[in-house]
């Protein structure tokens, strides 16, 4: 099974840590000393920001510039 949540991380002594919530501690049967598996993404606002900052300053054009010459491109218009 696959559950997908947000978290919050805290210190943990010199560690960081992550609390599951018990209703998907639950529905995924997590007993304590088990090993699970965590994929971790950032929040999306970080990583639209890394990846999409290297272009700050870069273009030449503005979004809504470029929004508009697509939509010409697509409908003529």
């Amino acid at each position: 099974m696959t559950s997908q949540i947000r978290a919050h991380t805290k210190r943990w002594g010199n560690s960081i840590g992550l609390l599951i919530p018990k209703d998907i501690v639950e529905k995924e049967n997590i007993k304590e000393n088990q090993n699970i598996n965590i994929i971790i993404v950032r929040d999306s606002s970080e990583v639209f920001d890394k990846t999409f900052g290297i272009l700050k300053g870069k273009l030449k054009k503005t979004a809504q510039q470029m929004k508009d010459e697509a939509r010409k491109d697509l409908y003529g218009h």
